[in-house]
């Protein structure tokens, strides 16, 4: 097996990155606080996350407070897997001494 066989590609770009990085350690997180902790746009976010919903890595939930919608994301069991063999491999590719 390759030194870069578990780098996921999905996870190159620095927001998805950020995004998982942040569902990893918070339960779930709100469209707005993402945004903000990332300082990033609506359609980046929009367009990031609908990407790692399309991989099922996250789950998405929308709902309404009062007249205001609020969406949701949290990391699925195959998302924390995957990001976490995306990490050691990082590590390991670190770590080599070859």
């Amino acid at each position: 097996m390759g030194l870069i066989d578990n780098i996921n590609k999905l996870f190159d770009h620095r927001i998805r990155l950020g995004i998982m990085s942040i569902l990893m350690v918070n339960e779930d997180m709100d469209f707005n606080s993402l945004k903000a902790l990332l300082n990033i746009t609506d359609g980046n976010l929009a367009s990031h996350t609908k990407t790692l919903e399309n991989a099922n890595y996250i789950l998405v939930d929308k709902s309404f407070v009062g007249r205001k919608p609020k969406t949701k994301y949290r990391a699925t069991q195959a998302g924390k897997i995957a990001f976490k063999k995306h990490i050691d491999a990082l590590e390991n590719l670190i770590h080599n001494k070859n």
